[in-house]
């Protein structure tokens, strides 16, 4: 009877869930994580899922991860799995096409399904640490397919090493010391809000969007990481206000800021509707001035509460984690989202207008060297998750690697300034933005697609804003990826000096960074971390992963390939290399000097972009 059964089930989408999604879901799930085995990284998963009715039952492990557009949660990492109906073991069957899916026959008369797993968590990723856990909740738990997430109750019961204090938006019920219940919530807000359990937290009060209250809340490893400096809070002030007076009224109840301050996990983050996790130095608060390539993030993951948690891509709008998204909007999902980082973050001084502008350089070198642009396309590269995510990218300039990020920075720049060419300078993306993220009393999520966005462009200024965005978007032209920089009255030029930025993302990075002159990042070792596309040393067949061993005879250090290859222009750059196990020596065919990014104003062309970056609440 089983095997029959499951012969005839479908993939995720089956037809016991079709049927069941027209039908109020019954009880909540209990879901109780043990996540004290730090020393082998175990999660041991206990769940009691209430039966909505006997027969056939799929039950789902998420596949989709919304933070990376892409399937990159894996079920390879669920072990141990038994199931049981009052007590009594239920057989289950994997389904052979959607292997996060399993398919079992729930028997008349049972109360509830009981799922018993592990979690066994990558070692390189260290989610349990003594003083610091992470509880990616999508990663520990099944649910029944059929029902949208935001239909789903659960209620959680945790328990924690000894000692430590949970952090984020989710609401305590009840601590008895290492046991802690949350309130039960949908499926939906639970994945949508990863809980920290540290050491040591702080929540700092920020301030209230339109009556919403906000709050850096800081975990650590350290205590020295919680001191924040006053400056700090009200610059983080600032940036709550400024987001404010772009997007209007919140979506959310509130909002904690996440800082998880750990080097072994810092850069980048992950957007959520009521928090936004922001993987930092362990002392980035206490040594701000070391921060300039981290000073958006706080920034970016806020606004994305707005943009891309309450508004959201028709494509990405699903009612589960086992549906494939698309990621055609990306552009202004991540693009739109990352020049506001760099905007606010000006706007509440947490970088300087010169900084700001070194930015914004990087940006523009980085779209200028995309020598992919000749094959691929930005539209193309909105596809990026679907078969690039957690696999590493060697040529990235000839693949293309989301660059929907700061390409799509600089396409909405090319936006701010076309709209105050049309306007006299009286209407920008401030007002795109206001109308087009007003909350209006409506429940996240509210998607929309590509004919809104140009309908709402159209109605802050008259234009043929489809043709506009899709020149940008399909466009295999520098210059036209370029434009909104010349358009805002700056142009990209080059220097034999490296601004600050530059030289704090070497640093971070762990690489001298000669891309823009002879097309390498080097590591202090002499080991080459990438090399650019049809660059001098790629023309000299380096290749990523090959050893600098000597520059013009003398032993590899970094200083002497700088120095190098600053003198260029009156003698060659000859390097002995290491690869594939054997030795060669290559003269590199470059006659320049040191070569890093900044952007000049373009004389008689207006300048929008200081505008663009000054504060809007002193005015």
């Amino acid at each position: 009877m089983l095997a029959a059964v499951l012969v005839l089930a479908c993939a995720p989408a089956c037809a016991e869930g079709q049927a069941a999604a027209t039908q109020a879901f019954s009880g909540v799930v209990q879901l109780a994580v043990d996540a004290t085995d730090v020393d082998r990284q175990i999660f041991n998963v206990r769940q009691s899922i209430p039966v909505q009715r006997p027969g056939a039952l799929t039950l789902l492990y998420p596949q989709w991860e919304v933070g990376s557009h892409a399937p990159t949660a894996s079920v390879t990492e669920l072990a141990g799995l038994r199931i049981q109906a009052d007590g009594k073991p239920l057989a289950w069957r994997r389904d052979a096409q959607a292997p996060h899916a399993f398919h079992l026959i729930v028997p008349d008369g049972a109360r509830a399904v009981t799922v018993e797993m592990q979690f066994l968590a990558p070692q390189r990723q260290a989610l349990l640490k003594p003083d610091l856990v992470s509880l990616p909740w999508h990663r520990l738990l099944l649910y029944p397919a059929g029902w949208p997430t935001s239909t789903i109750p659960v209620q959680v019961a945790l328990t924690m090493p000894p000692g430590l204090v949970l952090a984020g938006a989710l609401d305590v019920a009840r601590q008895d010391g290492g046991k802690i219940s949350l309130q039960t919530t949908s499926l939906e807000a639970l994945v949508d809000a990863p809980a920290y359990a540290a050491r040591h937290r702080r929540v700092i009060p920020l301030s209230k969007s339109h009556g919403k209250p906000v709050v850096l809340d800081i975990v650590s490893r350290d205590p020295r990481g919680l001191a924040v400096p006053e400056g700090e809070i009200k610059r983080l002030q600032a940036l709550v206000e400024e987001t404010g007076l772009v997007f209007g009224p919140a979506p959310f109840r509130r909002y904690h800021a996440l800082a998880i301050l750990d080097d072994d996990t810092a850069g980048g983050g992950i957007e959520h509707l009521e928090q936004g996790e922001n993987f930092l130095p362990a002392d980035y608060f206490t040594a701000l001035e070391r921060q300039l390539p981290n000073r958006d993030l706080i920034a970016h993951e806020y606004v994305h509460a707005w943009n891309g948690r309450f508004r959201l891509p028709a494509d990405m709008h699903v009612d589960d984690y086992n549906t494939a998204v698309g990621g055609s909007l990306l552009w202004l999902y991540e693009g739109q989202t990352e020049l506001w980082g760099r905007i606010l973050a000006a706007r509440a001084g947490q970088r300087s207008l010169e900084h700001t502008l070194d930015r914004l350089a990087i940006d523009a070198a980085l779209v200028a060297k995309r020598s992919a642009r000749a094959w691929k396309t930005l539209r193309d590269s909105t596809n990026d998750p679907l078969f690039m995510s957690g696999r590493p990218v060697e040529w990235r300039d000839w693949q293309r690697r989301q660059d929907y990020y700061f390409e799509g920075a600089l396409l909405w720049l090319n936006v701010e300034a076309r709209l105050r060419e049309l306007t006299g300078g009286k209407q920008g993306l401030d007002d795109f933005a206001r109308r087009f993220f007003a909350t209006d009393g409506r429940p996240a999520p509210v998607p929309y697609d590509i004919d809104e966005i140009v309908r709402t462009l159209g109605a802050v200024a008259p234009n043929d804003w489809r043709a506009f965005l899709d020149r940008h978007l399909d466009t295999h032209d520098d210059a036209e990826a370029l434009a909104g920089l010349g358009r805002s009255g700056w142009r990209l030029a080059w220097r034999a000096t490296p601004s600050a930025s530059w030289l704090q993302e070497e640093q971070i990075d762990g690489v001298s960074n000669l891309d823009h002159s002879i097309g390498v990042q080097v590591r202090s070792n002499g080991s080459l971390r990438s090399v650019s596309w049809d660059s001098p040393a790629f023309r000299a067949g380096l290749a990523p992963g090959a050893k600098i061993v000597s520059v013009n005879g003398a032993p590899f250090a970094t200083d002497l390939l700088v120095r190098r290859v600053a003198g260029a222009h009156a003698a060659p750059v000859v390097l002995e290399v290491e690869s594939h196990g054997r030795r060669r020596s290559v003269e590199l065919d470059y006659r320049g000097t040191l070569r890093y990014p900044y952007i000049e104003r373009i004389p008689g062309v207006p300048d929008r972009l200081t505008p663009l970056l000054a504060a809007r609440r002193q005015r």
